[in-house]
């Protein structure tokens, strides 16, 4: 497969992750790689990483990076047979935590983007549709709800395909087919 960045993006327990893992999976090589931005807090949080391991396989390195994806992507692409990213919504919680700065954010989103630009090998980006629920009653999640918005649409215009999941059917959205 040539070099192609997918989007997978979808709501909460939409399917996204099990259809980027299936996709990525479909790519031959060895130096499969999966970027996990999570940072677990809690048990269940613990849980959910560890049923995702399990997923996943012995086929994958790991590769346990909550802020600086687009530094590793960098560093991988060079060698690696398939990149997965999940999530760039975790990523962008992490963010926020590390600075509150909207500068700060737009750099990060920008050395994401230079990234995926130049990387070498295939690779699949996981994140959330955040703006289909009601407007969030409180700052922080309007600023979280805002940026992860305009995180989604500088992903989804660098990226070669765009895929939504809804209720576990994938649609492709980009580049649309010839009606």
């Amino acid at each position: 497969m040539k070099h192609e960045v997918t989007f997978v993006i979808g709501g909460c327990r939409s399917g996204k992750s099990s259809y980027a893992l299936n996709q990525a999976d479909k790519i031959a090589g060895k130096n499969k790689y999966f970027i996990a931005t999570s940072v677990p807090t809690d048990m269940e949080m613990e849980e959910r990483v560890h049923t995702h391991q399990k997923e996943r396989g012995e086929d994958w390195n790991t590769i346990e990076e909550p802020v600086l994806i687009q530094k590793t992507i960098s560093r991988l692409s060079q060698h690696a047979d398939v990149i997965l990213v999940d999530c760039l919504t975790l990523w962008l919680s992490n963010l926020m935590l590390a600075s509150t700065s909207k500068k700060d954010l737009e750099i990060a989103v920008s050395h994401l983007e230079d990234a995926l630009k130049k990387s070498v090998c295939p690779i699949f980006l996981v994140s959330n549709e955040v703006g289909f629920g009601i407007v969030p009653e409180n700052k922080l999640a309007r600023k979280f709800r805002d940026f992860a918005g305009l995180v989604n649409q500088r992903v989804a215009a660098t990226a070669d395909r765009v895929v939504i999941t809804v209720a576990g059917i994938d649609v492709q959205i980009k580049p649309r087919g010839i009606v």
